[in-house]
């Protein structure tokens, strides 16, 4: 009689990832035709929806990335950065890659597609907000899914916390400046009011709610019950916020899709490249500084993975449901889930040790 066992051959138990993050490009793959579909056979309706505006942001998405991001930021414990002084080499590669680096490369990248190599394709007009699209992806590193990447890649759980949290607080005050700077450069109207109300609506509000909520529900209820009980209870709004948020985006893309198909795989290429570009860059740089795999692998993961949900949320409020940017930012979610799926089996691969 065979004894059916949840171990590797190492001894090791086997990780899995959850159900709804393992099939999540499916679930935004059916979003995005339920959408289309929607948005070819609504038509002028659905601008009853995209007419609900407060300050450019459109209030039904917003309450909807509200719900995705807010379930992120009660995982945040920003106690855990009081650990950075016993090994800061980790922490600083992190915000090097995520912030000197990532943007800035994400940049070259969507600038050479979108006006270069998508000339024949794309026209001059839009190429612009396009590239506004991948930048707003690459100047937000990823908060959330990169605890997945870090745990089936055998990540320090710990450190993960650091580095993630690190970069949520730079969040607050870098991105602004640097989606700033970048969408200057290539000669997109900046309207700096929005930008700021959308970090405002979309990370300093959720996060402050979040701690508050955690701190109240451990005190009342307890630690065990939060982590073991509540957070994965509210789990899935998250991704179910996402999915409909994707159904009404592609709604109101639906039929500029339609007439043109290509602009998905279009868009998806230099996403994708940027995305290994920016792992191995960090897989490789990590191992030069000798960095422990546990460490590194959880590095390079939060820096080729990007923190859609703002993104999505920022592009929305600067260009419009039906922009260009926001398609981008889209197509970013559809993409990153088998690309970073593909980087856990490398890590894993060749994990090393020092």
């Amino acid at each position: 009689m065979k004894l059916q066992s949840n171990t590797s051959t190492m001894g090791k138990t086997k990780k899995h990832i959850g159900f709804f993050e393992k099939y999540l490009t499916i679930w935004v793959a059916l979003g995005i035709l339920v959408g289309i579909a929607l948005g070819n056979f609504a038509g002028d309706s659905m601008e009853l929806v995209s007419d609900l505006e407060w300050a450019n942001v459109n209030i039904p998405v917003a309450i909807l990335i509200w719900l995705m991001i807010y379930p992120m930021m009660l995982q945040i414990d920003f106690s855990s950065i009081r650990q950075i002084g016993k090994k800061p080499k980790g922490v600083v590669w992190t915000v090097v890659i995520n912030w000197l680096i990532k943007p800035f490369s994400m940049a070259f990248f969507a600038w050479l597609f979108f006006t270069k190599i998508y000339a024949a394709w794309i026209d001059p007009a839009l190429a612009g907000e396009y590239i506004a699209g991948a930048i707003l992806l690459g100047a937000a590193p990823c908060t959330a899914m990169v605890f997945v990447w870090s745990y089936l890649s055998d990540g320090d759980p710990n450190y993960t916390l650091v580095q993630v949290s690190v970069n949520d607080l730079i969040i607050l005050v870098a991105f602004v400046p640097i989606v700033g700077l970048l969408l200057g450069i290539t000669d997109v109207v900046i309207p700096y009011d929005t930008l700021v109300a959308s970090i405002l609506i979309f990370v300093v509000i959720p996060l402050v709610a979040g701690v508050i909520t955690q701190r109240v529900l451990v005190k009342s209820k307890g630690e065990v019950w939060f982590k073991k009980v509540f957070l994965p209870t509210l789990k899935p709004a998250s991704i179910i916020a996402l999915l409909v948020t994707l159904v009404l985006l592609f709604a109101f893309q639906g039929q500029n899709i339609t007439n043109n198909p290509l602009i998905i795989l279009l868009a998806a290429v230099p996403l994708v490249i940027q995305t290994y570009f920016i792992f191995f860059i960090a897989w490789y740089g990590g191992k030069k500084l000798k960095l422990p795999y546990a460490i590194c692998a959880p590095a390079a993961m939060i820096g080729a993975s990007n923190f859609f949900e703002l993104a999505v949320a920022v592009a929305i409020a600067l260009f419009g449901l039906q922009s260009p940017a926001a398609l981008v930012t889209v197509v970013g979610v559809l993409v990153e889930v088998p690309v970073m799926l593909s980087l856990v089996a490398f890590a894993n691969r060749k994990r090393y040790a020092l």
